[in-house]
């Protein structure tokens, strides 16, 4: 069994679900007491969010480059960044370590294609949905990414900093994503393109096909992990 490398810690709520699926998928394939091997190297959080706030995407990528070396001289065997908006210096954490970095959009455009679909709309945070680092990742891939209008795009970053990044899950804020995604005209499917937004939507509150990107993730990794 090859190592998991996982880069978390943005927020680490979605980071302990990277944990839980993985040890659970390896003990689901092998059976016993058999669980994921792991190295995670949690950043604070505070920091991150403030160098994106702060359109600091140099030094935001100096930190996670810094943290990738350590997750690899921890003996990963490859890298997970773990978080839908900090792609956006993919390339930089690439560079800075040895080891494949598993691209977030990458596994998930492959579960698109594999549904059969084309046109997807994309849930994140609002740098996710208004810069074109994602989706253009995701159309390099032949698929139509959609996203919500500026009002709908403000709602939907609002509830993942102020609600799901501190573990908070309200009904209302279920309702308004559900408000969100039934206004998608032409979609297909939906991109739950933030790792957070699987703690709020699962397929069973949407009516279109929903590809929780945390959990695609995953699986490309216990794959590879297992061979």
């Amino acid at each position: 069994m090859l190592t998991i490398g996982m880069l978390g810690g943005m927020s680490w709520e979605s980071s302990a679900e990277y944990y839980r699926l993985a040890n659970t998928a390896v003990r689901d394939r092998l059976g016993g007491l058999h669980s994921a091997k792991v190295v995670l190297h949690s950043v604070d959080f505070a920091e991150i969010e403030r160098m994106q706030a702060e359109a600091r995407w140099d030094d935001a990528a100096t930190a996670l480059a810094h943290a990738a070396r350590q997750v690899q001289a921890g003996g990963a065997d490859f890298l997970l960044i773990c978080t839908n908006t900090m792609h956006k210096v993919f390339d930089q954490v690439q560079a800075a370590v040895d080891i494949p970095v598993v691209h977030l959009g990458d596994t998930t455009a492959a579960a698109i294609k594999r549904a059969g679909l084309t046109t997807v709309g994309l849930l994140g945070t609002g740098f996710t949905m208004d810069q074109p680092f994602y989706r253009e990742r995701l159309e390099r891939h032949g698929l139509t990414v959609l996203v919500p209008s500026a009002q709908d795009r403000a709602t939907v970053h609002r509830i993942i900093y102020d609600e799901l990044c501190l573990g908070v899950v309200k009904d209302e804020s279920r309702r308004a994503y559900q408000d969100v995604i039934g206004r998608f005209d032409g979609a297909q499917g939906v991109i739950l393109g933030c790792t957070e937004i699987e703690l709020l939507i699962s397929q069973d509150d949407v009516p279109l096909p929903v590809f929780p990107t945390t959990r695609l993730h995953v699986e490309a990794a216990v794959d590879r992990a297992l061979g």
